[in-house]
């Protein structure tokens, strides 16, 4: 049997091949100017968020990021992925979640060199610090990508991305992220709704800017126990929030655990250095990189990687 080699070798590493039907459900709101989505993604957030040796606080900021990026990946309308990233100078120096237009997911995040892992602080401002947010639309390699930067403002991370898209964006909407540690492990979710642009450029009535209200008013009643209940369905529970607002449910989109790394990949960033860099990188007689989204490490035997020619 011949070995592939690392740079042909595009398998998928030993990670959960785990797809979540349903993980999101449009909605909208018949005659009103509200769209909106509901995102669980049920054991997936435990296989993602459990593969980081990293403190619960990390984690949960984490589910948020990846719930949120879910909804806003599934709006779409090309090939391609949407990404946040987060760069502060607290004791989370980054994070970074992004989702693809099919609902692959995928996160990662940093501590500082001097943070202590058993005495983080709670909140989201303490954690990150100052710093920026950044949403990114990526369409591809032969497509420029458009990105999103602002500050980091607000108590919580749903706080900080309605600023983003109310600044940045100019654009109304209410965002509800969830994440928490249950019994069956770790579980995220999110509610946002969206102000559609009347057509034509007319302006919106009294009308629009009270039914947008009562909708936002109905979702901030959402509570963690009934978006976690696993016993309550996406449709009954988007039912019993909107009913009385002839809410239509539109075609559920599944999620899947999404990393993208491969030793082909791996091979190629390890391409990039010379024969002597490559040598004082061997331990054990092997080179091993570590997937940061995954945590699965790759090992490459020096012999498979060759030598740079002079």
């Amino acid at each position: 049997m011949i070995d592939t080699p690392p740079f042909l070798d595009r398998g998928r590493p030993n990670v959960p091949n785990m797809v979540v039907s349903g993980g999101i459900v449009p909605f909208y709101l018949e005659r009103s100017p509200v769209r909106g989505r509901l995102v669980r993604l049920g054991k997936l957030a435990d296989a993602i968020l459990s593969r980081h040796d990293l403190p619960d606080g990390v984690l949960e900021l984490g589910g948020q990021a990846l719930a949120l990026v879910a909804a806003m990946a599934s709006a779409l309308k090309f090939k391609g992925s949407f990404s946040l990233q987060i760069k502060g100078d607290g004791p989370v120096t980054m994070l970074l979640a992004d989702a693809t237009d099919t609902g692959d997911l995928r996160f990662t995040a940093r501590l500082s060199e001097d943070a202590d892992p058993a005495n983080l602080p709670k909140t989201a401002p303490e954690l990150l610090g100052n710093g920026y947010m950044a949403f990114t639309i990526d369409q591809g390699a032969d497509m420029d990508r458009h990105q999103g930067i602002v500050e980091l403002t607000g108590e919580t991370l749903s706080d900080m991305a309605m600023q983003y898209f109310q600044t940045s964006e100019q654009h109304d909407c209410l965002i509800r992220l969830f994440c928490m540690k249950t019994l069956d492990g770790w579980r995220a979710s999110a509610l946002i709704l969206e102000r559609i642009a009347a057509e034509g450029g007319i302006e919106a009535t009294a009308q629009d800017d009270d039914a947008w209200e009562t909708a936002c008013t109905f979702a901030e009643t959402l509570q963690p126990v009934e978006i976690f209940d696993e016993d309550l369905g996406s449709g009954d529970l988007i039912y019993r929030l909107f009913a009385t607002l002839d809410v239509q449910i539109a075609t559920p989109r599944a999620l899947a655990y999404g990393c993208r790394c491969s030793r082909a990949r791996l091979a190629s960033v390890l391409d990039r250095f010379s024969t002597d860099d490559l040598d004082h990188m061997v331990e054990d007689g092997a080179i091993t990189m570590n997937c940061e989204f995954c945590n699965v490490g790759f090992r490459f035997t020096r012999d498979e990687l060759g030598d740079k020619p002079e």
